[in-house]
């Protein structure tokens, strides 16, 4: 049992896997959620914008995407939301990265291993081995 304080107020709470804020401020966004939700699931809304939610509900961008990535709110019934890309900012549909931003750290960890594989292929060149075994550590 761990306790914490609050992200958004302070105040101690025991933290669990449902949730990460107290019990104050979980209900505060429980809520937000609802005149988030009551607001994008009228028909004239389904086609906002996360500016326009934020503009028009007084929700924070932050707790709708909390809302996004926790599952809370599902994007694929909302076209116009996203969430942003945790590296460029771009707007995405799920995950954690842009297709662009994917590709790019694919691409350069291909390259590292192949430097990696270049450099074990060169004779007399011994990459030095840091993980140890417990046994090793006996002396």
């Amino acid at each position: 049992m761990d306790i914490l304080n609050c992200p958004s107020c302070n105040s101690l709470f025991v933290i669990t896997k449902f949730r990460d804020v107290c019990d104050a401020c979980y209900k505060e966004e429980e809520a937000k959620y609802d005149k988030v939700y009551a607001y994008i699931r009228k028909k004239i809304n389904r086609t906002a914008s996360m500016m326009q939610v934020v503009r028009d509900t007084g929700v924070e961008e932050i707790l709708i995407i909390k809302f996004v990535k926790t599952g809370k709110l599902r994007i694929s019934q909302f076209p116009n939301l996203g969430i942003p890309c945790e590296k460029c900012g771009t707007q995405i549909k799920g995950g954690r990265l842009c297709s662009n931003c994917s590709d790019s750290l694919r691409s350069d960890l291909q390259a590292f291993e192949d430097e990696d594989r270049r450099l074990t292929e060169i004779p007399g060149h011994e990459k030095k081995n840091t993980y140890y075994m417990k046994d090793d550590l006996k002396g």
